[in-house]
């Protein structure tokens, strides 16, 4: 199970609002860039240097899985202009908290060389947590509910969408609801499932294999082995909050695009749907050259010295599930790559 660290910050309106100072280059930063992949595995979930971690857990089949980057798979892409959140809300007890304002404080105003500006607003806003807004972190209260604090995702933390959770933490008691956008909710779990799904490389069988000739239809299809449902289940357990969600990945269709407009695709859209036993296509055997194949296409012309570049994409419709019997739809996606094909001239003999 892997935990995605992710950095938060609240940037300054000024000192005398008492609140954090983001200062570029300082040990004051909520997170450095590059610091982490984005993919460590933490136990604790409560801090690493100068960023909180995430307590979002992953596991199934997300990066590092069978099927990941690194062995020639890749993520969802959403359909349409939605996206998983790049930022959102997470629970603290108030131990955690105070450990990490406490510890983050110590760092902040023993590093050599520390911008004044920079100690100053540690301690405004130490201050303000300790003997100020709240007594004490609320430790008297740390049974009655948590502080909750915003995280982005590590690989968008400087997307626009990154910066809307930019309230600073704040205090929930046990039951109340959360009075922010994006507080981590089974529904919320399972978008960052979608972003962590890892899918397998969609590289079609085709025959002919080695060449294909001009004018020649070329069957194409997918092992339904290969191309099964795929899930990833996030969940977080914070003082009273435990949830989870699982988001599921069922492939629905694959497109073929040839490469060139001199081709022609079967069927004509170039979309080839599952089959009922999860396969798309259909093999090519002996005695089917005088078929038209369900899935495949043909090549109107010679690709010379080189090659086309064939893509085939996979559509998947995506689905979750989680506590309390939450679930329901999320946009579908898509994963592809691109393969070299080599047509040839059909070579004729004159007697």
């Amino acid at each position: 199970m892997r935990a995605v660290r992710a950095r938060h910050h609240w940037l300054a309106t000024g000192a005398a609002a008492g609140v954090l100072a983001l200062l570029p280059g300082t040990a004051f930063a909520w997170g450095t860039p590059g610091a982490s992949n984005g993919q460590k595995t933490e136990t604790s979930g409560t801090r690493d240097g100068a960023s909180l971690v995430s307590k979002v857990v992953y596991s199934g089949s997300t990066s590092g899985s069978r099927g990941s980057d690194g062995n020639g798979g890749g993520a969802l892409k959403p359909v349409g202009d939605w996206t998983p959140p790049a930022c959102w809300y997470e629970p603290r007890s108030a131990e955690q908290f105070r450990d990490y304002v406490e510890s983050m404080y110590e760092e902040t105003v023993n590093t050599p060389g520390q911008h004044s500006y920079a100690k100053q607003s540690a301690g405004m806003f130490r201050d303000d947590y300790k003997d100020g807004t709240y007594k004490n972190y609320n430790l008297d209260k740390k049974d009655e509910g948590s502080f909750w604090v915003a995280v982005r995702d590590e690989d968008r933390w400087m997307e626009p969408e990154a910066q809307v959770c930019d309230r600073m933490p704040f205090w929930v008691e046990n039951g109340d609801p959360v009075p922010v956008e994006n507080a981590v909710t089974p529904e919320v779990l399972a978008e960052l499932a979608y972003n962590r799904v890892r899918l397998p490389a969609a590289e079609v069988t085709l025959r002919p294999e080695a060449a294909t000739k001009v004018n020649l239809p070329t069957w194409a299809w997918l092992d339904r082995s290969r191309f099964k449902e795929t899930s990833v289940t996030a969940s977080i357990a914070v003082g009273g909050l435990n949830i989870q969600a699982t988001t599921t990945a069922r492939p629905v269709s694959l497109r073929l695009e040839p490469g060139t407009p001199d081709a022609e695709t079967y069927p004509a859209s170039g979309e080839c749907t599952i089959n009922a036993d999860g396969s798309i296509g259909e093999p090519y055997t002996r005695g089917k050259a005088d078929r038209t194949p369900p899935c495949g296409l043909k090549y109107l012309r010679s690709s010379g010295d080189g090659t086309f570049t064939l893509q085939a994409t996979i559509t998947w419709d995506i689905s979750w599930t989680g506590t309390g019997g939450a679930g329901g739809d999320l946009p579908d996606g898509t994963f592809g790559n691109d393969q070299a094909v080599t047509v040839q001239e059909i070579q004729s003999v004159n007697r």
